[in-house]
């Protein structure tokens, strides 16, 4: 056994050692239970960083803890390889997106296996392999048969630069999230999924079937289903179109949760692209300019809530369903056409952004609820106008000295005796468009045919796949100026057509990996028995990012598999765990040109105060200050990220591993720390020493034979094993393994501070004490753990490491002959008595009396009075 720890060789013999063995396959074996732990998709962007580590790192402790514990685990692990970003590497490097995908994907590959994983990568996967995009294929020519899939025009984000259509998320104020071009609101034809036909069931299942969850992710979740109880009537019209008929049979719909208010309608907004403001606009040319400039910008919510609102009137008017009254109709850039009937109604008294609305553009605004003690005031908004809570109906006809229930009730009833409105459940919900006009995606298995429209690509077909050696260029998708791809037959009459060329949503590759990875291999199912055996996946391990689309999706697209009768679960996920994000500091400088320049931290004198607070910091280059911007992700953009891969050569990957793991709770965010991950490196040395030690001594793997007699040394060493050992084990149950390492520390010391070498049972308590400390730490320190374990012979005697059994707490180490009670005199503490286990009370006092302690701060009284707390004090009046 060598002396020193040299990581190097350490990590590179077990991890030889694992690959030549085949360690991590797993296979189903029905007698043994399953678990399966999975972390999100990577996108294999070119490195790991370190928000990977920690999160792979997570996983990686749990599957062996488990494994140890008699489970059959699984940990696979693939790529999420299509998508945008290798698009944008094409266009900058003039390589296909395949080839810096694939690059990268044994980059990051070799990267993980120097992190000593237990990954089966038996079940790798990449989502640009037709073998896996196939099925993505096959599914959605499924959905399409069953009415799920369905094709429609619909107004969406328009980047003109990369002419694609952008989702919400990468709409940022109205421009391109890549291109900074201002973003258009076009009509496009492409494919939907009708994700609201689960609706209820995939927000109702938020409550029930998913106590694992995170509570902020499931509250996450349930409002971006966003389901609304209202009313949804109509105003109407006589506003005919150039066909002469009416538009829209002469009613303008509306939704509102507010049906009370509906006396206090002043207004009314509809959407740019409703038929009504295109109606208008046609004899209005500021109108029609206006609408235009509506255009501009994304159809994001969380976008027009951060914008002006601003409108134009129509010169139209609508009729109120109730009162009669002639309302004005004027086109606001707030509206959605996609939500609802693109049309609203205007309370501006009991609604803020109405009620901005109209002081801005000089409206009625009308009082229509009263709250007792309030006083309501025309020219400011209170918080109290909206209180559906106290709020009386005033000032609305026979609809008024209602609280809200009953009027919302009474105003239903009255419309619908007219015919114009009922209560109606809405969901902020949309269906998902899956079609990007992008390359690097799954194709859409669809061909145009001038006679059939539209056609399914016959299954047999499938794949449709992807020429690999396309270089995008910036100027749209390369696919449209590929004959070779294009050219093709309709399959129903086998004249010439075209093949669609939009390509799917990546979300869809990643709405369904994790069955894949149950039985990667089939190729004659989308999923096989595997499916069975390991779903639902037992602990999913991910950022918070993704709590609501991807597992949204996801959950959505394993009800549809579910309902298809490929899969037997209703919820892919039984647990879930968000790991907090990696920190580092940043520091910045702001240019005349340049904008915001970021420097690395070992460019700069730093100077701190006590707490390692950040007081002043100055370049060394030219001496000149910098400023401190707090802690912020880890990026390269920011000159504040770690390389991991540095960070395995110089220090190992175990002690990248333990630092992850040590510093914050997996849930928290993590303050990268240098002096710590030093002081983790300290602490494996020291592991390493004194493991060197005991086989220098010759103890190695004696150990705790049953019927073996200790000494008091001994038996004290055992006490305090056994009793970290038992919180370590809890500890692992709940996932806290910052808690985990610091028992592990423990362990340690324990250990070292044991100045007794001979005496009856030492040598076996120290070894097994270290042997239960390798246990502990191997999910954390997989490689300098089994080392250690081969060198002082615990593999020859209780296996390899890798299936050795968890250790198990002796009832028999945790008894004490002794114990120690707080000695109190007066109440006042005074120091400490040590009795015997098991003494009775009468014995506690006689002892209490007669310590050393008790002597010493008695001033020579005697004893009135002795109170006995079992198990913790003794208080002695004098």
């Amino acid at each position: 056994m060598q002396d020193k720890y040299n990581h190097l060789d350490v990590e590179r013999a077990a991890q030889a050692h694992w690959t030549g063995r085949d360690a991590y396959r797993v296979t189903e074996d029905a007698g043994r239970k399953k678990f399966y732990a999975c972390s999100m998709l990577p996108y294999p962007s070119g490195k790991l960083h370190m928000g990977h580590v920690r999160n792979y790192t997570i996983n990686d402790m749990l599957t062996r803890y488990l494994r140890m514990n008699g489970y059959n685990v699984l940990m696979p692990m693939g790529w999420d390889a299509f998508g945008l970003p290798a698009e944008n590497a094409a266009l900058k490097n003039k390589v296909p997106p395949a080839k810096w995908t694939y690059d990268n994907i044994a980059y990051m590959k070799k990267q993980m296996q120097a992190m000593g994983l237990a990954i089966d990568w038996s079940r790798e996967i990449a989502t640009c392999d037709p073998s896996y995009y196939k099925w993505n294929q096959w599914l959605f020519l499924k959905m399409l048969d069953k009415g799920i899939a369905y094709r429609k025009t619909q107004v969406v984000n328009w980047d003109p630069v990369d002419q694609t259509v952008l989702a919400n998320e990468q709409v940022i104020d109205g421009k391109g999230w890549r291109t900074g071009a201002p973003v258009e609101k076009r009509e496009i034809p492409g494919y939907y999924l009708k994700i609201t036909d689960y609706a209820e069931e995939l927000l109702d299942h938020v409550h029930t079937k998913l106590p694992g969850w995170p509570e902020r992710v499931k509250l996450m979740q349930e409002n971006w289903i966003g389901k609304s109880e209202g009313v949804r009537f109509a105003f109407t019209h006589d506003i005919k179109g150039e066909d002469g008929q009416p538009i829209g049979d002469g009613r303008m719909y509306v939704f509102t949760t507010r049906a009370d208010t509906i006396m206090g309608v002043t207004f009314c907004a509809i959407a740019p692209e409703h038929p009504l403001a295109t109606h208008a606009a046609r004899r209005n040319p500021a109108l029609a300019a206006f609408i235009e400039e509506c255009q501009q910008g994304g159809t994001t919510e969380a976008e027009l809530a951060l914008r002006e609102k601003v409108g134009m009137d129509t010169g139209l008017k609508v009729t109120h369903p109730l009162s009669g009254l002639p309302i004005d109709l004027w086109v606001g850039n707030y509206v959605l056409m996609s939500y609802g009937d693109g049309a609203v109604m205007g309370v501006p008294g009991h609604d803020e952004r109405d009620f901005e609305f109209a002081m801005k553009y000089r409206l009625d605004i009308l009082q229509v609820i009263h709250v007792d003690g309030e006083h309501y005031d025309y020219k400011h908004w209170n918080a109290w106008y909206a209180d559906k809570e106290r709020g009386v109906t005033i000032n609305s006809d026979i609809f008024s000295g209602f609280d809200y229930q009953h009027a919302v009730n009474a105003v239903v009833h009255a419309l619908q005796q007219k015919g114009l409105g009922e209560k109606k459940t809405t969901w902020r919900l949309r269906d998902w468009g899956v079609s990007r006009q992008r390359y690097w995606g799954t194709p859409i298995p669809i061909i145009h045919c001038d006679v059939h429209g539209a056609v399914p690509v016959p299954e047999k077909d499938l794949p449709v796949v992807l020429p690999l050696d396309c270089v995008p260029d910036g100027s749209g998708n390369p696919l449209n100026k590929r004959e070779d791809f294009l050219a093709c037959q309709c399959p129903v009459c086998g004249k010439p057509a075209r093949r669609e060329t939009d390509t799917m949503d990546t979300f869809v590759d990643s709405a369904w990996y994790f069955m894949r990875y149950c039985d990667p291999k089939n190729d004659q199912a989308m999923v096989g028995k595997g499916a069975d055996y390991w779903m639902p996946m037992d602990q999913y391990i991910g950022g918070i990012e993704h709590a609501i689309l991807h597992l949204l999706y996801a959950r959505f697209w394993t009800k549809v598999m579910r309902d298809m009768g490929l899969v037997k679960v209703d919820e892919p996920f039984t647990k879930l765990l968000t790991q907090g994000m990696v920190l580092n500091e940043a520091f910045t400088r702001t240019g005349t040109e340049a904008g915001k320049e970021y420097y690395w931290a070992h460019d700069l004198d730093i100077v701190r105060d006590e707490h390692a607070k950040v007081i002043s910091a100055t370049s060394k280059l030219d001496g000149l200050p910098v400023t401190y911007e707090g802690w912020t992700t880890m990026s390269k953009s920011k000159n504040n990220g770690v390389d991991p891969q540095e960070l395995i050569e110089k220090y190992g990957a175990d002690t990248a591993r333990l630092y992850t793991m040590f510093t914050a709770p997996p849930e928290a965010t993590l303050e990268w720390n240098d002096a710590a991950l030093e002081g983790s490196h300290r602490f494996l040395r020291r592991v390493w020493n004194f493991g060197h030690k005991l086989h220098a001594a010759g103890h190695g793997a004696a150990g705790a034979a049953p019927g073996k007699v200790f000494g008091v040394d001994s038996k004290a060493l055992r006490l305090e094993i056994h009793t970290l050992l038992k919180q370590v084990d809890y500890d692992y149950q709940r996932m806290q393994y910052n808690t985990v390492v610091s028992g592990a520390m423990k362990l340690l010391n324990a250990l070292e501070d044991c100045k007794a070498t001979t005496g009856t049972g030492v040598p076996e308590a120290l070894s097994e004490g270290f042997g239960i400390l390798l246990r502990v730490l191997y999910p954390a320190t997989p490689h300098i753990a089994n080392a250690l374990w081969q060198s002082l012979g615990f593999a020859q005697a209780q296996g390899e490491l890798l299936d050795a059994p968890w250790p198990k707490v002796d009832p028999e180490a945790l008894k004490q002959d002794e114990i120690e009670l707080v000695l109190q005199v007066n109440g006042k503490l005074r120091g400490s008595v040590r009795v015997p286990a098991g003494a009775s009370k009468h014995e506690i006092e006689k002892l209490a009396v007669a310590s050393e302690a008790f002597q010493q701060h008695s001033g020579g009284a005697s004893a009135k009075k002795v109170i006995v707390v079992p198990g913790r004090l003794v208080n002695v009046v004098i």
